[in-house]
């Protein structure tokens, strides 16, 4: 009796412990997809639902491909040969990016392009290459429009229309005004909500109007060539060695940063990337940004130009004061190479903003 009981113990025991167990990995199991769905919300879903992720706003170009992304670069590229629009593939990865981060079986969202509803795409090939399809017919319905494009691959081909009737080229402004007029006419469906809290006044919850803005943050020119007008020019307004200097930078446009990199052949830090384009338009610089700020004339924030370096601190454990140097090009921002590669930065970023050391001239151009 006493074995019995002993052993019934030890069998509850056993249970309890299986219980445990099964309830921690229950507990894992939801915690695993409550991130998963927080991971989607952000990055942003199908565009034709509206149920874009939160608006962060970034200047084209400052944002970075996923490893997830990247590794359909090939499969995007012979898609986009298929069809016809291989000077594309960058825009087309911005695309991906955007729409899912290059997560799950549809990385394109673009089931509903093909059969009408979310979810009839369930192989990565098969969105590839629907998306990319799609992409090159919206494109030619657009006249080669590239950020009309882009907009109605999020609203759909009812904004092509609605462009060639009020103008004839995108326009934000008009993203804006469609995405109102079509909220109002299916807010009753319940299907749509207001995903951006700015556009709540104007009734603007119809798709992203911010769509373009948020695919061309991660474009940068690696498969082709810069597609004239989708990408800011940083040397725009600029003339002389000033221009010199940010032509040569913008080569470099979306390139890894590398540690001691101070060429093309090795790739471009900080301050390897200002002495090599400051040199190319003959002005010498030191090596290190510690040695370029020594070399500089000190200016004040109020009297911040183009072609001004910007000097941070605390960026790094380098035993000297100043560990990291932009070059400033304007509307506070500043032009760099930083561990999201080389790239346009906003200064009124927190973590730049609170690691500003100083700033300064290196020549009045």
């Amino acid at each position: 009796m006493a074995k019995t009981a002993v052993k019934t113990v030890a069998n509850l025991s056993t249970l309890k412990a299986k219980l445990i167990v099964f309830g921690v990995v229950a507990l894992l199991f939801i915690l695993f997809v409550f991130i998963v769905g927080v991971v989607q919300s952000i990055i942003g879903n199908d565009g034709n639902s509206g149920q874009e992720g939160e608006y962060v706003t970034l200047p084209p170009g400052t944002g970075q491909l996923n490893e997830l992304v990247e590794g359909y670069r090939d499969e995007v590229e012979f898609y986009a040969k298929r069809h016809g629009v291989e000077t594309h593939v960058d825009v087309l990865l911005a695309m991906m990016m955007q729409e899912s981060g290059g997560f799950g079986n549809d990385p394109f969202q673009a089931s509903e392009s093909k059969c009408g509803v979310i979810g009839c795409i369930t192989d990565p090939r098969e969105s590839i290459d629907q998306g990319v399809k799609y992409y090159s017919q919206v494109l030619e319905s657009a006249n080669g429009d590239i950020k009309l494009t882009l907009q109605s691959y999020n609203f759909g081909g009812g904004f092509i229309d609605y462009v060639l009737k009020n103008g004839g080229s995108y326009t934000k402004d008009l993203a804006i005004d469609f995405s109102i007029m079509k909220y109002d006419e299916l807010s009753h469906t319940g299907i749509y909500s207001c995903v951006h809290p700015e556009m709540i006044p104007l009734g603007a919850c119809y798709g992203d109007v911010n769509y373009v803005d948020n695919v061309l943050r991660y474009y940068h020119s690696k498969s082709a060539e810069v597609i004239e007008g989708i990408q800011p020019d940083i040397a725009e307004g600029t003339e002389g060695q000033l221009k010199e200097i940010l032509d040569e930078m913008y080569k470099y446009d979306g390139s890894e940063y590398v540690f001691g990199g101070d060429s093309p052949s090795t790739g471009f830090d900080c301050s390897g990337l200002m002495q090599w384009a400051f040199n190319k338009a003959g002005i010498n610089l030191p090596r290190t940004a510690q040695q370029q700020y020594d070399a500089t004339t000190k200016v004040t924030e109020d009297e911040l130009q183009e072609g001004d370096l910007v000097f941070f601190t605390g960026t790094y454990n380098a035993g000297v004061p100043v560990t990291h140097v932009g070059i400033y090009i304007g509307d506070n921002k500043m032009y760099n190479s930083n561990s999201s590669g080389v790239v346009v930065t906003d200064l009124g970023d927190s973590y730049w903003a609170s690691h500003i050391y100083g700033y300064g001239r290196v020549a009045q151009f």
